[in-house]
């Protein structure tokens, strides 16, 4: 997978550590996160998914009420984030690859409250995964890396295709942690519960 650690750190753009990236490599790229993500919840139960971790940290400006703001997020909404997320940023992506100007958003995420067992977010992911590769499938032989695209963030500089994808990468990298640990939490809430039995 890729490290994004030097664009986190301000030491490089996307741009610069994606150039050279062709869609095979960012087809390859799509798999190993999927899989990434899959292995982290190998182990999750029905329970997992429902479970509110404890999370300090939790703040989500751009929540639809002002009472999930500073929700802790469970392990379905995770996963259904991200993957909104990721094809969101696959769509635009495409647009982009097809010389596309941007011209909106182009998202939609599943209710996190409708997302209760554990085969519902292994189904999103592996929907999401085919999703990205049919976006990626739809960009021409000689995409148009000259169309850019500049983030809606103060700061934000021009990103192509090739860099606007792997943004959503590189998003799905930034909440693997989160998994982890909500799995963890979970997984040490249903023990204490079984020692109680």
């Amino acid at each position: 997978m890729l490290d994004f650690t030097p664009v986190r750190d301000k030491q490089k753009t996307l741009t610069e550590l994606t150039t050279g990236l062709t869609p095979a490599d960012l087809h390859r790229l799509t798999d190993e996160m999927v899989d990434a993500m899959l292995a982290l919840i190998a182990d999750a139960a029905d329970a997992d998914v429902t479970f509110t971790p404890v999370d300090p940290k939790a703040h989500d400006e751009f929540a639809a009420s002002a009472d999930d703001v500073n929700l802790a997020w469970t392990l379905g909404h995770v996963i259904v984030h991200t993957t909104a997320s990721a094809e969101e940023y696959a769509f635009i992506a495409a647009e982009l690859a097809r010389g596309v100007e941007w011209h909106g958003r182009s998202r939609y995420e599943v209710p996190w409250q409708k997302v209760t067992t554990i085969a519902q977010c292994r189904r999103r992911l592996e929907e999401s995964r085919r999703m990205r590769h049919a976006l990626l499938n739809a960009w021409p032989d000689e995409p148009h890396l000259e169309v850019l695209f500049t983030p809606q963030f103060a700061g934000a500089k021009p990103v192509n295709a090739i860099a606007r994808f792997t943004g959503g990468l590189m998003h799905d990298d930034s909440h693997l942690g989160q998994l982890a640990e909500i799995v963890r939490q979970a997984r040490e809430a249903r023990g204490a519960v079984e020692r109680v039995k």
